[in-house]
């Protein structure tokens, strides 16, 4: 099979395919058009699956644009892989300075993907493993401050997690950096379902309440403008 992409062939001995971007169009917008890793069909407890990119054979973007907008090629659930890599890189960075733009570049190295059938779509459909990351740029303290003061204390840096559930039972698809210890993931974890039930529509979309104390301003439950405007780039080796 024949797609685009990206590879990452410096970062821990390299191999590394891209093979899908988490990009939050507009946080305002809660579940509407562009909200492809939750749902672009509204917060509605009829299709609290929402678009189901995670667990589909679904394509859409292209890699040279993985930060302008979201993106995923068939390597997603193609390739069978052993580990991750994340970079969190500022939205609209053009590719060639992906790499020195990050604010947080991270990998897996314990072949976790082997025991969920050798992709994400696995993990973040059925099971819940969170997975110790080692940095390549950034840290747990860099990480932790990326977020706001009430989510720092329900959560711990330095892993990646898929399918946390928060208090009122709705599902996020991976906690890029962190190990949730506590129940309010929807404000430090991204992508999903199509239903929230808490204060609908607030909570649903890609970074579904990284604005839940105002856009951008670190406080509260608020993510910081850092993390909020920047995209997932998510990798496969």
């Amino acid at each position: 099979m024949v797609y685009q992409t990206f590879c990452d062939m410096t970062t821990a001995g390299g191999g590394w395919t891209l093979v899908a971007s988490v990009h939050e169009n507009s946080v305002y917008g809660k579940c509407t058009v562009g909200d492809r890793w939750s749902s672009q069909q509204g917060n509605n407890a009829n299709i609290p699956d929402g678009d189901g990119n995670w667990s589909n054979r679904n394509t859409f973007g292209t890699a040279e644009s993985a930060t302008s907008d979201d993106f995923k090629n068939p390597g997603y659930y193609d390739i069978v892989a052993e580990d991750m890599s994340v970079w969190h890189v500022p939205n609209t960075f053009a590719l060639e300075h992906w790499n020195l733009a990050a604010i947080l570049r991270y990998h897996t190295n314990n072949r976790f993907l082997r025991l969920y059938g050798g992709t994400s779509l696995s993990s973040s459909s059925n099971r819940r493993p969170a997975i110790t990351i080692v940095y390549d740029h950034g840290d747990r303290e860099s990480t932790t401050k990326l977020y706001g003061p009430n989510p720092r204390r329900e959560f711990e840096a330095g892993f990646i997690t898929f399918r946390a559930i928060n208090n009122e039972r709705a599902a996020m698809a991976i906690c890029s950096g962190v190990k949730p210890t506590g129940c309010n993931s929807e404000t430090y974890c991204i992508g999903g379902g199509g239903y929230f039930p808490e204060y609908p529509p607030h909570q649903c979309g890609d970074f579904p309440a990284f604005d839940w104390d105002r856009l951008g301003q670190s406080q509260g439950w608020s993510a910081s403008k850092e993390m909020t405007e920047a995209a997932v780039l998510l990798f496969y080796r």
